[in-house]
């Protein structure tokens, strides 16, 4: 039996074979209707394109990759990354372009993981958890190895960046917060270099005034119930509990719970990210939303245009969204305007 070629496809779809090349690698404009037509006649005939003889063609590896130096039991419980990691998807699978995950225990091994990104593994790399000073950016510059930044990096930097307002949230929950009457009101951060958690403690305590009810966590189950047992043991404890993700929140308001406090008469409580579980808690808690699929498909697309040669940009992605639940003692459960 004779083998299907692109000749075979081109025919098929009434285009040259260039055009078959350019609609399935995604590295020249296409339109859709071509492209559709491509993909038809490739699916008609059975055709499935070498990603061996792709790759010669283009020098790129036609994969891109996200290096993680995170403990995988956090990754396991944080509802971020699998959506975020869908988003990207969203963006690749139609090209077929490749995703590498990998989980680092140390900044050697991160260093190793990108030197071998470099030299073939992958094209670009998306880089997540954004330190304030992050070694990495200036590291991946003198690789030469194209990346685009998730989180709202203020230094300068040649590449590609994909911001969130992480700050908006924060003083809008406050701000409820004290027309419900809270004046001791506390914040349990995330790790503060990671950028995100940066901003979000920087907004409370401007919108607070002061520091003292600050409490630093590590967005695990354990941070959170050991750091509302701090706050709880105060003499003068707070009557409200800003969480930076919902996995420190769940734990806190379980342990304020088992203190005897009821939620939210005694203790308001919100968090950050609105896992799915989150509004079926009793009570249903205040948090969140985040968007992460839409924080993957910008950082992905950007991601393929800075390897294709487009000059880098950043976008910003207009997606947190505030839910007040019962956790809060809002009078009725409803949803903010979207934070810009």
């Amino acid at each position: 039996m004779t083998r299907t070629t692109i000749a075979d496809v081109a025919r098929e779809a009434g285009v040259t074979k260039a055009t078959v090349s350019h609609a399935l690698s995604g590295n020249r404009p296409i339109s859709d209707e071509t492209r559709s037509k491509v993909l038809a006649a490739a699916e008609r005939l059975n055709w499935v394109p070498s990603q061996s003889a792709r790759a010669l063609a283009t020098s790129r590896a036609n994969a891109i990759a996200v290096v993680l130096a995170r403990n995988p039991d956090v990754i396991a419980n944080d509802s971020f990354f699998p959506a975020f990691i869908a988003g990207v998807e969203s963006v690749l699978a139609p090209t077929e372009t490749a995703l590498v995950l990998q989980v680092v225990p140390d900044r050697a091994a991160e260093e190793r993981a990108y030197r071998t990104l470099r030299h073939g593994r992958a094209d670009g790399a998306l880089l997540l958890d954004l330190r304030t000073d992050d070694w990495r950016i200036p590291f991946l510059d003198d690789l030469g190895l194209p990346a685009v930044l998730v989180g709202a990096y203020d230094q300068a930097t040649r590449f590609s960046c994909v911001r969130t307002d992480d700050a908006a949230p924060v003083r809008e929950i406050i701000a409820r917060l004290r027309a419900d009457g809270h004046e001791r009101i506390a914040h349990v951060s995330g790790p503060l270099d990671y950028v995100h958690s940066n901003a979000r403690a920087k907004a409370y305590i401007d919108a607070i005034g002061s520091d003292e009810l600050l409490r630093e966590g590590d967005f695990t189950a354990a941070s959170g119930r050991t750091r509302t047992a701090e706050l709880l043991g105060l003499r003068d404890r707070p009557t409200a509990v800003l969480y930076s993700n919902d996995t420190m929140a769940i734990a806190g308001l379980s342990y304020a719970r088992s203190q005897g406090l009821v939620i939210p008469r005694d203790l308001a409580i919100s968090g950050f990210d609105d896992d799915h579980l989150s509004a079926h808690l009793s009570p249903a808690l205040t948090s969140v939303s985040s968007d992460p699929a839409a924080r993957g498909r910008a950082a992905a697309r950007l991601l393929r245009a800075d390897i294709l040669g487009a000059q880098p940009r950043t976008e910003v992605v207009d997606c947190n969204v505030v839910h007040f639940r019962e956790s809060t003692a809002s009078p009725s459960p409803t949803v903010s305007r979207r934070t810009s």
